[in-house]
């Protein structure tokens, strides 16, 4: 309910309880939306151009998720690029508005995703594209865990995404991660794994020098940010080779 747009039945009611232990699922929430994607671009390609195909794909996934990170991207683009002050940043970013920051900053993500999905094989571009959404989500999780809630609405349900978790939950979620030693082979895995892990700890840096800890809006730019350096590195890789 709170992660995509699948319908889900009308008698589920939400506690913050229920939201907290389902996190360990959000891993496989990148399963779907890149899984979907994957279909789309596999179908659209059969008949059209891959350019058509590329653009079908991100349109099926942002549709999926009603745009969820790529709106908390924006978000975090105006509270950190106009915000001096953590409480300016914060404030920035519950604004429903888009500024100036995060217009641009939704411009050159999407061109960004364009441009690297353009460059992927088509042999491998289903993998790349569901181990970037699975991964980047992993990556997330793991903030969650090193990391405090900030923000600043009481009401906001990322804040019982940010209740602190046994440890269980943190390693279901990363556990997640083990189909792509067998489809990604070990070689790739442990060249995007480092890169990972530099966003990681400079992103994390930065927002602890900036507000202390992540809002929802972070996390969600966490996600854009690490699916893009995710398809930048596995291209990398490639051309190396």
């Amino acid at each position: 309910m709170f992660y995509t747009r699948i319908p889900i039945r009308k008698n589920i009611k939400y506690s913050s309880e229920m939201m907290n232990k389902a996190t360990r699922y959000f891993p496989f929430i990148g399963y779907m939306v890149g899984g979907l994607g994957s279909l789309v671009f596999i179908g659209v390609n059969e008949v059209l151009s891959m350019d058509v195909a590329i653009i079908g794909s991100i349109a099926a996934m942002v549709i999926l998720t009603g745009a969820f990170h790529e709106d908390a991207f924006a978000d975090f683009c105006d509270g950190f690029g106009g915000g001096y002050t953590r409480e300016k940043t914060i404030s920035i970013m519950k604004d429903s508005r888009i500024g100036t920051y995060g217009a641009i900053g939704l411009c050159l993500l999407f061109l960004f995703k364009y441009i690297l999905l353009r460059e992927i094989d088509v042999v491998m571009f289903p993998v790349t594209l569901i181990s970037a959404h699975v991964i980047s989500r992993i990556v997330v999780v793991v903030l969650i865990y090193t990391s405090q809630y900030v923000g600043s609405t009481e009401a906001s349900k990322s804040k019982a995404v940010g209740n602190k978790k046994p440890i269980g939950t943190l390693i279901v979620s990363i556990l997640w991660i083990v189909p792509f030693f067998y489809f990604l082979g070990l070689k790739p895995f442990m060249f995007i794994l480092p890169v990972q892990f530099i966003l990681f700890v400079y992103y994390r840096y930065y927002i602890h020098k900036k507000i202390g800890g992540y809002t929802g809006d972070v996390l969600g730019a966490l996600q854009q940010l690490s699916e893009i350096l995710l398809y930048v590195s596995f291209l990398t890789y490639t051309n190396l080779l």
